[in-house]
Formats: structure tokens, sequence, C-alpha cells
């Protein structure tokens, strides 16, 4: 007999969604406050700042070999340091919060292709279907919005090494990663962050801050409901499922952070993207719907 799910891992997906969407507007806000790197830095310690008391008290177990910290310190670095420090540098460079969120959307097709090869995940012809739908609803929102706006040639680039630092970094987690307490997970992870953001920061910006009540309730969305909530939740959704499944979610992320960056950034979002967001719904719904028995011997055989 199978297990139900607890109620966290059932709202997980929304909860997660809503978090990491709204994140891109929020953090392109941020960097009319501070330089990219050197907001990352300062959103990495303090999250530091915060979860270290916590372990003081809690008292988390630690990885008990020396492997097993450098695997979560490498997943650490492909998401905080390549993944992020790319994303904010995109948007430094030109990048919109949409068109950046459309790229990285395209992670579940690198997985999808590499997930078999690396993971021995099989993806049956329901999720290639439903992959392919999520993909044509991306491609839509691009193109809607390449009438809107054309982006910069570097700030593309940039985003694509970010994408390419997601992926990894999804992969790598999934297959050397090893459950560990949230607590110990997110220190060692944003430790790695603030070493290589705080000196990179310090050597090539002026670290200038424009603090204000603005400025501090994006970094308190950064740090808490960016950095911990929605980190913990996509680590525990790897962990918890199948790695393409979890990776679909990203296709209803586009949208969603369009929709968040149209009242917090004035970037409208095309009429045609609308069609976009509800294909590549029904895409993340054949992905992440639970394959039947017969499903599962299909794509053994396939």
């Amino acid at each position: 007999m199978n297990t139900p799910r607890p109620l966290w891992l059932i709202a997980a997906p929304a909860i997660f969604l809503v978090l990491w969407s709204a994140g891109f507007a929020i953090a392109k806000l941020g960097l009319t406050h501070a330089q990219p790197i050197t907001l990352l830095a300062l959103r990495y310690s303090l999250v530091l700042a915060l979860l270290a008391p916590v372990a003081l008290v809690l008292r988390p177990p630690m990885p008990k070999t020396w492997r097993a910290v450098a695997d979560v310190a490498l997943v650490g670095f492909l998401i905080q340091v390549v993944y992020f420090g790319m994303a904010y540098l995109a948007f430094k460079a030109g990048m919109s919060a949409g068109g950046l969120a459309i790229i990285v959307c395209l992670q579940p097709i690198l997985i999808a292709l590499l997930a078999p090869r690396l993971l021995g995940e099989p993806v049956n012809r329901k999720a290639w279907a439903g992959l392919g739908l999520g993909l044509a609803g991306a491609l839509i929102v691009i193109l809607s919005r390449a009438g809107v706006r054309a982006e910069p040639i570097l700030s593309v680039v940039l985003t694509v090494v970010a994408l390419i630092g997601i992926t990894a970094g999804t992969l790598y987690e999934k297959r050397f990663g090893v459950s560990h307490h949230p607590v110990t997970s997110n220190l060692i992870q944003y430790a790695v962050g603030a070493v290589f953001t705080v000196p990179l920061a310090l050597m090539t910006e002026d670290n200038t801050l424009i603090w204000n009540g603005e400025f501090i309730a994006i970094l308190a969305y950064l740090v808490i409901g960016n950095s911990i909530l929605a980190m913990s939740l996509l680590l525990a959704m790897i962990r918890a499922g199948e790695v393409s499944r979890v990776s679909s979610l990203f296709y209803l992320v586009p949208a969603l952070s369009a929709l968040f960056a149209w009242p917090l950034l004035g970037e409208a979002m095309p009429a045609l993207a609308w069609l976009g967001l509800a294909l590549a719904g029904a895409g993340v719904a054949m992905v992440s719907a639970k394959p039947r028995p017969k499903d599962r011997a299909q794509a053994r055989i396939t």
C-alpha cells in the first residue's frame, strides 16, 4: 500500500512557484538599490546571519563525510554563484524579468534529455508530449514578447550560462545528493555563495547601497522567501520525486514572473502570452501526472 504524501509536499509546488516567480521581478527591483554582486553578497550574508543562531539551537546533524559536504557545496556553487550570479548580471545588462524567466524555463527540456542517460530516470511518451506542449507555450510567450522588447545580446548570453548552472545543479543534486537537514544544506550552500560573492563584490563594485523602506522589504523577501523557503522546497521536491517532473514546474515560471513584473516593473505581458501560459500549464500537468503501472512498463521498454 502506497504511503500518502504529506500535506506540505502536496502544497510545495504551488508555494514554490509563487516564491520563485516573484523573485525575478523583486531581484531586478533590488538592482535599483545595489549593484548585482553586492546585492547577492548582502543577501547571502543575511541568510547566514539568520541561519547561524537557528543551527546553534537545533544542532542539526552535519554530513558524515567530506565527500557529502563537497556534494552539497558544489550544488550551492552551481545554483547560488553560477545561476543567481549570472541572472543578476543579466538583469544589470538589460534583461527583462520575464525574458530571463523564459530562457531559464528551457531547463525541463535539458533535464528530460539528460536524465535518462545520467540518472536512469525513464521519460515516457506522455511526459515527452507534456514537455513538448510546455515548450510550445514557452515559445509563444517568447514570440509575443519579442514584438514588445528585444533583449540585449550580452544579457541573453549571461542568462544561458545561468540556465546551464541551475540545470547542472539540479542533475547533480538528484544523482549525488543525500537527504540532509534543511538548515545544514542551506548553511553550506549559502556559505559557499558568500565565500565567492563577498570578495568579488569588494573587488569589482563600489558597494553603494540605497537604503529605504522598499529596499528593506526587497531584502526581506529575497532572504526569507526566495533564499530560505523557495530553495528548501526546491531541494526537497527534487529528492522526493523524479527530477524531470520537478523541473517541469519551471514551464509556469515565465508567465507567472511576467505577471509579477507587470505591476512591479511596468513590463506588460502581451495578450498572446496568455495562450502560452495555458499551454505551459497543460504541459506541466501532463509531465507531473503520476504514471500508471502500464506507463511504467512502456517507459522501460522504450
